[in-house]
């Protein structure tokens, strides 16, 4: 027998994989909900997104399938309080998502950061592929040094194509696809939740969660379990 609270849970979670699968505002996602029999007012919604999406984006990255070693990154722009905010993103060279971090700053720092969070998810890569950012290169670099300076050989190659990294440079597209219709976010908080749920979304919709055909929005609600 299916309780109440299984129901409200189930309603909770389709509310938070549409919202970040489709693109839609939070007034006309509180439109769709009550035309499904669930009132729910905007600012609910919001907090449901803040709260489920960071754990699922997480889960997602541990279940993904295993990605291969050669990487392309870049990042793109998302706009927070009338600024612009910067969200690396790496993926292999079939497309599959490795990692992405939301950023404040668009320095070294930042790509080291990233980069290191990147390697400790995925482990090393054999080569990595980006633009001519002065920075990322620098970030990438640093890494390098750190694995000479504590005995290692220098494991991978940094490739500064831009052609090369067309493949990360489309994928940006569907993540702005989803973020231009939600008007710019208020708080870095919300903006890193709300990219967490887009990207775990992003992921099942590639296929690297799952070779059945199981729909979507119940692979992301199965990742809240």
């Amino acid at each position: 027998m299916i309780s109440c609270l299984d129901l409200l849970g189930d309603y909770i979670l389709y509310a938070v994989f549409f919202y970040v699968r489709y693109g839609v505002s939070y007034r006309d996602l509180e439109e769709i909900m009550e035309e499904r029999g669930v009132e729910v007012d905007h600012a609910t919604l919001n907090r449901w997104v803040i709260r489920y999406s960071p754990a699922i984006a997480v889960k997602a990255k541990s279940q993904k399938r295993e990605t291969n070693k050669s990487w392309g990154m870049d990042e793109t722009y998302i706009k927070l309080k009338g600024q612009w905010t910067y969200l690396y993103r790496a993926v292999d060279s079939h497309g599959d998502t490795l990692d992405f971090m939301l950023s404040e700053h668009r320095d070294e720092e930042a790509a080291t950061a990233f980069f290191k969070q990147t390697i400790n998810n995925n482990g090393f890569p054999d080569k990595v592929v980006m633009d001519k950012s002065g920075a990322n290169y620098a970030g990438l670099s640093n890494i390098n040094l750190l694995l000479i300076l504590a005995g290692f050989a220098n494991i991978f190659d940094i490739l500064q194509v831009k052609y090369l990294n067309n493949i990360i440079e489309q994928d940006h597209r569907f993540i702005k696809k989803i973020t231009k219709p939600m008007m710019g976010f208020k708080a870095f908080h919300s903006a890193q939740a709300t990219i967490d749920g887009i990207e775990a979304a992003h992921m099942i919709r590639k296929g690297q969660l799952s070779e059945e055909n199981i729909p979507a929005y119940k692979q992301f609600m199965a990742l809240a379990g």
